[in-house]
């Protein structure tokens, strides 16, 4: 296969840059950055067009707020989207989802492959636990500068459990409790500080036993080959959307 001109919405983020050096140590090609600020010397624009114009497939870790804005440019421009962003209010996730009729697109919460692994797990303890006798709660820890809580991996944990129970997150999140714990409830705890890349526990605990599941990054390197690897698999399928899980099986 030609070697594959990727570009990095949200380059000059921590993620974003990493990227930008993952893509060559891949053999492919780092098409240039979009950013809100322009460095021609460094290819990365502002302007959303242009980049997806220089593009064969985009990894978007940018900002929450980009993303509907994304969604259309890139579509328009027939650009494969890999999606990292999270937080995404309901009208930037079916943004998503219309961009997904017309380009494939791969959206993902978190790109590392254990991670990935975690969350086929957690689908499976959710559809064999039953939320009557087992507990959920997911623990999550990151640096000190991260905004939104839970994270977004959090929320995919618990999307997964949710799933194999065969009830929906937003009907039994909790993520401020308070007083006693409901039936059936899926409880986030949320950390912060020093410069912790990513920990997240899944702890299922009934009357007799308790099950831990925990995944945690030490380098956010991770995360960026997991964003290449999803661009390079994502590169001349059909539109549709896609998750990490279809990258490994």
């Amino acid at each position: 296969m030609n070697k594959l001109r990727i570009g990095v919405a949200g380059i000059t983020g921590r993620l974003g840059a990493l990227c930008a050096v993952e893509i060559p140590a891949a053999g492919q090609i780092l098409a240039g950055g979009l950013s809100r600020t322009c460095d021609a010397t460094r290819q990365i624009t502002d302007d959303a067009a242009i980049f997806a114009a220089s593009c064969d497939v985009i990894i978007d870790v940018s900002h929450p707020d980009t993303v509907i804005h994304h969604a259309r440019i890139f579509a328009d421009a027939g650009c494969p989207w890999v999606v990292g962003v999270t937080g995404l209010d309901d009208r930037a996730e079916v943004a998503v989802l219309e961009a997904s009729r017309r380009v494939p697109v791969l959206q993902a919460a978190n790109f590392a492959p254990g991670l990935t692994m975690v969350l086929d797990l957690a689908r499976q303890l959710g559809a064999a636990l039953s939320g009557a006798e087992y507990d959920a709660e997911i623990l999550e820890m990151h640096h000190r500068q991260k905004v939104d809580a839970p994270s977004g991996t959090a929320l995919a944990i618990g999307a997964a459990v949710a799933e194999g129970r065969g009830v929906s997150l937003a009907d039994v999140r909790s993520v401020d409790r308070r007083g006693r714990r409901g039936n059936g409830e899926i409880g986030f705890a949320s950390l912060r500080g020093g410069q912790v890349v990513g920990e997240h526990s899944l702890v299922l605990t009934s009357g007799t036993e308790q099950i831990v599941l925990s995944h945690r990054a030490f380098d956010r390197r991770v995360f960026a080959q997991g964003a290449v690897k999803a661009a390079r698999w994502l590169y001349g399928r059909a539109p549709g959307l896609y998750a990490m899980a279809d990258v490994l099986t």
